[in-house]
């Protein structure tokens, strides 16, 4: 496949340096995309970076993953006002070794065709540079003239932000040092990266013309937006992580579900592997009936079965079903603790001692007395008569006693009233 056509029906192509389609269809490439492990899990907005190396390994190129465990000791001020806070050895190299077992899921690393992925961490040649070499041997390429040109410096010199600390403004040059070292050691020839680091991008190009007099190139990919003008990736509780403990498999598949068919359109594009034609006959029966959401539920699976598992993908597809009136009392049971607070989070809650369950508690005084979910026990008789209470997704009767063997994860009820009014009592 012609990488250049499959990034631009994508929709992934945003600025491209002249030559380097010539230099794709010409031999099999080295590229690599730069990633600071700032935090110890990937989040959804490195994906758009992670995605265009997939696609690029299907194309037969050999993609590479630089770790910054140097430069994320720096920040990189593109796009950023501030100053970032600056990590510690220690912290940076279990943020590496967690970001290595995530990027496993969507790159080969073992493949057989030659195009095996590689996985570098910068601090591995930068450490061994003094500061002497580095301004002998890379600062004097590159004039202040030029780094002062790029906008991501421009604008923390305008007076809008707080002005640059001079580890910052060196950032270019050390990304740079790192286009320039893969290039020597690996052959690398194309850096691709988010259309914010067009700058940082053309400055290891530049570099590596001058030091070496090799021809080298760049491609970028768009930021990705919302529809409504809200930032990619983001949740009310912040960014959507790869890794469960920061953000379930349940949240992680619910934030692709509920994306507007207008952003899932993009979406499909660039976060699955999907041909086109598969994807424009998912896009026809989806306009058919909008409102099976057919491709959210076609992008969601695919995503979540990529990071998590598809066990995983299952649970949240049950614990959907649970939420909205499907599910039954043995999937609601079988719900991961932190799933089954996820899936009804909002739900008002109601503390109960857990001796109170040492004796079976008839279910009327249960309602009432013990938890007050219902204001009167005639009113609780009532709803109980008309079929209307819950207890786990199981209808009950006003003989229903309830004790420890009710519980869900050994702390839980959970009381239906009605269709849809939830209550969880917790058992302290």
């Amino acid at each position: 496949m012609n990488f250049v056509e499959e990034v631009k029906w994508r929709g992934m192509l945003h600025d491209i340096m002249p030559g380097t389609e010539d230099q794709l269809t010409k031999e099999v490439t080295s590229a690599y995309v730069g990633i600071d492990p700032t935090a110890n899990s990937l989040h959804i907005g490195h994906l758009v970076s992670v995605m265009i190396l997939k696609h690029f390994q299907a194309c037969g190129h050999q993609p590479i993953v630089l770790l910054g465990g140097a430069t994320g000791m720096i920040g990189d001020p593109s796009g950023k006002s501030q100053e970032r806070n600056l990590l510690d050895d220690e912290t940076l190299r279990h943020n590496v070794a967690c970001i290595r077992k995530q990027l496993g899921k969507f790159l080969n690393f073992d493949s057989a065709k030659g195009n095996a992925a590689l996985l570098v961490n910068n601090y591995d040649w930068m450490s061994r540079i003094s500061f002497l070499e580095f301004i002998r041997d890379v600062g004097k390429h590159i004039t202040v003239n030029y780094m002062m040109s790029k906008d991501s410096v421009k604008k923390r010199f305008s007076g809008e932000c707080d002005g640059m600390s001079f580890t910052e403004f060196s950032y270019q040059l050390v990304q740079g040092y790192d286009y320039f070292f893969l290039n020597e050691n690996y052959n690398c020839k194309l850096q691709m990266g988010g259309s914010d680091q067009w700058g940082n991008i053309t400055t290891g190009t530049e570099l590596i013309r001058r030091k070496s007099g090799k021809d080298a190139f760049g491609l970028t990919c768009p930021l990705i937006t919302k529809a409504d003008g809200g930032k990619f990736g983001k949740s009310e509780k912040g960014n959507i992580w790869l890794d469960p403990e920061k953000t379930t498999p349940y949240e992680f598949y619910q934030f692709w579900l509920n994306c507007s068919d207008t952003d899932t359109k993009r979406y499909i594009r660039i976060f699955t592997p999907f041909t086109k034609e598969e994807i424009e006959r998912l896009e026809k029966e989806h306009d058919v009936a909008p409102h099976l959401r057919i491709l959210q539920k076609a992008l969601a699976k695919d995503l979540t079965t990529a990071v998590h598992s598809a066990e995983e993908y299952e649970t949240a597809v049950s614990a959907s079903e649970i939420l909205f009136g499907k599910g039954t009392a043995e999937s609601l049971a079988a719900l991961p603790e932190k799933t089954f607070l996820a899936v009804f989070e909002g739900v008002p809650q109601v503390e109960l001692d857990r001796a109170e369950l040492d004796n079976d508690i008839p279910i009327v005084e249960f309602l009432t007395d013990k938890t007050a979910i219902f204001p009167s026990k005639g009113e609780a008789r009532r709803m109980l008569t008309d079929n209307g209470v819950a207890i786990n997704k199981e209808k009950i009767k006003e003989d229903c006693m309830i004790n420890a063997l009710s519980l869900i994860n050994g702390k839980y009820l959970l009381v239906q009233k009605g269709k849809k009014h939830y209550y969880i009592v917790k058992i302290k």
